[in-house]
């Protein structure tokens, strides 16, 4: 396998097609929901490139619903 980040496309036991973006040292960055076709799971991939350059990062307040995220 290359050495360079990639999104992998699977075919999980339920048959929905999922995504993972995993990373250059091989670690998955993200798992994706379960899209019931792969063009849905490819369409899915494309609206992350699209919008992650643009997206902020955000501190949310800890309570006992919410944790911190980074994006």
């Amino acid at each position: 396998m290359s050495n360079e980040p990639r999104f992998e496309l699977l075919v999980g036991g339920d048959g929905k097609v999922y995504f993972h973006l995993r990373a250059a040292n091989g670690e998955v960055v993200t798992s994706s929901q379960g899209y019931e076709s792969r063009e849905g799971a490819v369409a899915g991939i494309e609206a992350i490139k699209r919008v992650a350059a643009k997206a902020p990062v955000l501190d949310m307040p800890v309570d006992d619903r919410m944790l911190v995220g980074i994006s």
